[in-house]
């Protein structure tokens, strides 16, 4: 088993090798208080697919440009750990995340369900947390928390993914502190997520895009 999801930010600047599954540029989305393949479903996964269980390297793959989107369907791989739906996409954002911020209803966050959604936008810099523990969504660039005090915010805080701040340093320190550190940002953000959520995903299964695949028509 991989340590945790730190892997997944670590490939953050990978070029997407030519492997069957996932490795650089993923984005992840976290679910709990709602069924898996409900989940999935409300992000336009097709329920005769889901019930198929096809492991993601034997999917079609969409047409479109290389290293682009399709227009019509992109590839998703998604599993469970605990209590956690995970999603995982490389195709440039986190489809949830587009979906919820167009008003999606079925991608709206709801009481009792909380997500938490690691989108690359590389469509749309910078990337993003957003974390909606209930009705209300949070957002945050890579480097800052979302403001609202939370456990989550606490564990950014703890895995050195906040960023000190233009108030409280001068511009010289932060840009400094950037440079030092900018690179593993992204490992540090999907640090702190593993230490909030628990979720562990294996690197391994992922490259070999062993996990059960879906087409998702982007929002």
């Amino acid at each position: 088993m991989s340590d945790g999801i730190a892997w997944i930010g670590a490939h953050h600047h990978t070029s997407s090798p030519t492997v069957p599954g996932m490795l650089g540029g993923i984005s992840l989305t976290l679910a709990r208080g709602v069924e898996r393949d409900e989940f999935l479903i409300n992000l336009g996964a097709d329920p005769d697919e889901l019930a198929a269980h096809t492991p993601y390297r034997e999917l079609p793959a969409p047409a479109g440009q290389p290293g682009r989107p399709s227009p019509r369907l992109n590839r998703a791989m998604y599993g469970m750990c605990g209590e956690w739906t995970y999603v995982l996409e490389d195709w440039g954002m986190a489809t949830w995340a587009t979906g919820y911020r167009g008003k999606v209803e079925s991608m709206l966050p709801c009481e009792g369900e909380e997500i938490v959604c690691l989108t690359v936008n590389r469509f749309s810099p910078p990337p993003l947390v957003i974390h909606a523990p209930g009705a209300h969504a949070y957002r945050a660039d890579f480097g800052t928390d979302t403001g609202q005090g939370s456990e989550l915010d606490a564990a950014l805080d703890a895995a050195g993914a906040v960023f000190p701040s233009m108030p409280e340093a001068s511009e010289a320190e932060a840009v400094a502190y950037f440079e030092e550190h900018g690179e593993r940002l992204p490992e540090l953000v999907f640090t702190a997520m593993g230490a909030y959520t628990g979720v562990a995903i294996d690197q391994d299964s992922v490259k070999a895009g062993d996990l059960p695949g879906v087409l998702i028509a982007p929002v």
